[in-house]
């Protein structure tokens, strides 16, 4: 293949703008500018109509309502809302939380907080398939039990959460069910109801549309979810999240979740493909390659891997063409194992020898082909350079 200067296989930690859903946007940025809160003209009628259009076309892609969904900046804030907002609205009920170890941090840090706060809160473990197992709920929910927040797809191992089943024990018990689907929406079918999801949480800027825009979706019926308000001032959304909207941003992340809701089945097919192609390319030259996680239950673009012997930030430094992340956190002055890593059971030192490759939608089998080709020379020379450790 020609040499690019840069391939870009990190698409679980965000997403370039589609071409379509940037020209969908740039008219809300020059010439429809309207405030979608100004109903005393035509600019402010045209935006506003242009989120209500948005707003339908996201809440049909979860079998919701349209007045369920609520936009925010990204996932990020909507599980702070979700989290803070229905822990404050039902400390009558109980002050107990269940979520597991191996959740994003924008869920197990907003659950610290609440802890903070004299909530109580259970961290389950996952499976060594990465796998979140519903029969370890029924142990520990409580009459006091709140919340259980338990993520879709995990952002680093890819692997999916039977939320059907969570869902379903939620249900039965009384307790409402907060999903993380960053990775999920647009990507895998959600049904909201028939998952019995009550607060979902997603950005569109991991389906190719912009970064700074997410919604949170709240169920209002069978049962109604009350929240308290964590942003004050002028009342938008209902009262839910005050602030401006951004209209153009909205527009894209409407536009993003039409064509992957359209291309969806198509474009999970090319990037599994792609993505086996590449581990293929990595087990055939390098055998002992392990995967982290169910390859089975899995995201289709998502690719998790131990390079045994070999520091994951040498590789990287290897091969700094190539945009693919570790599995490792830099925390203060030290490296911390990922802790989804940690979580599968994985030692500290294959922990770090952990990459994730995520493909996407503008990736080809030459970028493929040359990655695996790097890769491998890589690790080969970096074995050659430092003592084999037990594996």
């Amino acid at each position: 293949m020609n040499v690019r200067e840069r391939i870009y296989m990190d698409h679980n930690a965000t997403t370039p703008v589609d071409p379509r859903v940037f020209e969908a946007m740039t008219p809300y940025f020059t010439e429809e500018f309207g405030n979608a809160a100004s109903r005393n003209h035509g600019f402010g009628w045209e935006a506003e109509q242009a989120v209500d259009d948005a707003r339908e076309t996201i809440a049909q892609e979860i079998n919701a309502k349209s007045k369920e969904i609520v936009f925010t900046s990204g996932a990020t804030e909507s599980i702070n809302l979700a989290i803070k907002g229905l822990c404050e609205a039902n400390e009558k009920r109980g002050r107990h939380i269940v979520t597991q170890v191996a959740e994003h941090k924008a869920v197990l840090d907003t659950c610290r907080a609440m802890e903070e706060r004299g909530w109580e809160v259970t961290y389950l473990p996952i499976e060594k398939d990465g796998l979140f197992n519903p029969d370890r709920l029924i142990d520990v929910l409580r009459d006091d039990t709140v919340l259980v927040a338990i993520m879709h797809a995990n952002n680093e191992i890819g692997t999916i959460n039977p939320i059907f089943d969570i869902g379903r024990l939620c249900k039965e018990n009384g307790v409402f069910f907060l999903v993380d689907a960053a990775q999920s929406y647009g990507k895998l079918v959600i049904d909201v109801e028939g998952m019995g999801i009550d607060l979902l949480a997603a950005s569109g800027h991991k389906i190719y549309g912009p970064k700074g825009i997410g919604f949170l979706y709240i169920r209002q019926k069978t049962p109604r979810v009350s929240l308290r308000i964590q942003i004050e001032g002028g009342g938008h959304e209902r009262g839910m999240r005050s602030g401006t909207l951004p209209v153009p941003l909205i527009v894209g992340m409407a536009k993003a979740t039409q064509i992957l809701g359209n291309e969806r089945e198509k474009e999970n097919r090319r990037l599994k493909l792609l993505r086996d192609k590449l581990l293929k390319g990595f087990l055939d030259a390098l055998p002992d390659t392990r995967v982290n996680g169910s390859m089975t239950h899995r995201l289709p673009h998502n690719l998790n891997v131990i390079f045994p012997t070999v520091e994951a930030e040498s590789l990287l430094m290897g091969i700094k063409e190539i945009a693919c992340s570790t599995g490792s956190a830099c925390t203060t002055a030290s490296l911390e194992p990922s802790h989804v890593i940690k979580a599968l059971g994985v030692r500290d030192e294959l922990a770090h020898s952990s990459v994730r490759f995520s493909v996407g939608r503008f990736n080809t089998e030459d970028e493929i082909d040359y990655t695996i080709e790097r890769v491998v020379t890589t690790v080969t020379g970096l074995r050659e350079m430092v003592p084999l450790w037990e594996t």
